[in-house]
């Protein structure tokens, strides 16, 4: 067992839970090499026939990478949290690639990397308690553990409102978009496991717990507003569009006037870039932005107003759109050299 996580084989099933409920289960460098390693040997354990990921009980499945641990090391250590989103990326990219069924139980906040260690799976399911969000540009990062991936490839331009805006959405939003695959109501939730590690499929298993959901979604009433205004080619006739447009558009214009204006930039192309690469390729692209965020300023600048001042201040450089250039945002997704991701160990 590594700290912050609880690894074990139970019969037919490898089970997984996250175990940091005061820091909101946030990841650490251990814990995703822990799981990636653990991800690896039930692929090719013919006893295991599934995989289930799930968190103890709390408020959250998982608030993303240990974002305090990551400002330290980056200002300090460099090359330590370099290899912290180098692991966690390849932690990504194995959830995708895993041969067996992966089951998330979404019982409390996905943000970030809570959604890289559940999205790439191939069933996602949420209880009545599940809350998701990338709010990365609101600390001068950008959607990464794959977001650009399944971001750019939700109905429409939903991706890109969520990425840049960083909205918190709820289960029948995260239904409706195909974030989530099933709703099961919590208090049928610890029934599941048992029935996995006795050797049921993860389809018969899931749907006998499942319920139909009669919520509506609350994106659908946007979804018009949203295709139209977030298809624009820039942010800037993005904002201009939202701010001459309904009281429910103007906030969200208001929303994006808080984040870091080249993180917005950044989300963006990443996005329309992302549509044109497989799933490794987007988790290649990532890290060549991550490693130039790390050198930069802004995400620094977010973490310490949002969680260590917590002013809720934070003075953005350059702090307009205006100010981030194309060639600026270009220099972002050159390659690496040496320095490029190796997906696989």
């Amino acid at each position: 067992m590594t700290e912050g996580v609880i690894l074990r084989t139970e019969a037919a099933l490898g089970h997984i839970t996250l175990n940091r409920p005061n820091a909101l289960n946030a990841l650490t460098y251990e814990m995703c090499a822990s799981i990636c390693d653990a991800l690896q040997n039930w692929a090719v354990d013919d006893a295991v026939h599934a995989v289930l990921i799930d968190a103890v009980p709390g408020r959250a499945f998982c608030a993303g990478g240990d974002i305090r641990s990551i400002y330290r090391l980056g200002r300090d250590d460099p090359a330590q949290a370099e290899a912290f989103f180098a692991t966690e990326y390849r932690l990504n990219a194995t959830v995708r690639h895993f041969p067996k069924p992966y089951i998330a139980l979404l019982n409390g906040i996905t943000m970030g990397g809570g959604a890289g260690l559940s999205v790439h799976g191939s069933h996602r399911i949420a209880t009545e308690n599940a809350s998701f969000a990338m709010p990365e540009t609101g600390i001068g990062l950008y959607p990464d553990v794959g977001g650009s991936f399944f971001l750019s490839r939700l109905p429409g331009e939903t991706g890109t409102y969520l990425a840049l805006a960083g909205v918190r959405i709820g289960t029948a939003d995260m239904l409706a978009l195909g974030l989530a695959t099933e709703f099961v109501p919590s208090d049928s939730m610890d029934q599941l496991a048992p029935r996995l590690a006795r050797g049921q499929t993860a389809g018969a298993a899931i749907q006998e717990l499942a319920h139909p959901t009669t919520q509506l979604a609350p994106i659908a009433e946007h979804r018009q507003e949203i295709d139209e205004i977030f298809s624009a080619p820039s942010i800037e006739e993005i904002v201009a569009n939202l701010e001459t447009g309904t009281v429910w558009a103007r906030g969200v214009a208001q929303t994006l006037a808080s984040r870091s204006p080249t993180s917005l930039k950044l989300t963006l192309k990443a996005l329309r870039e992302a549509k044109k690469l497989d799933f490794d390729g987007c988790m290649m692209m990532e890290y060549r932005l991550t490693l130039r965020v790390l050198r930069g300023h802004d995400l620094y600048e977010g973490v310490r107003a949002l969680l260590i001042d917590r002013d809720q201040q934070p003075h953005w450089k350059p702090d307009s759109l205006a100010g981030v250039t194309r060639e600026q945002i270009d220099a972002y997704f050159a390659p690496l050299g040496k320095k490029e991701l190796v997906l696989r160990r």
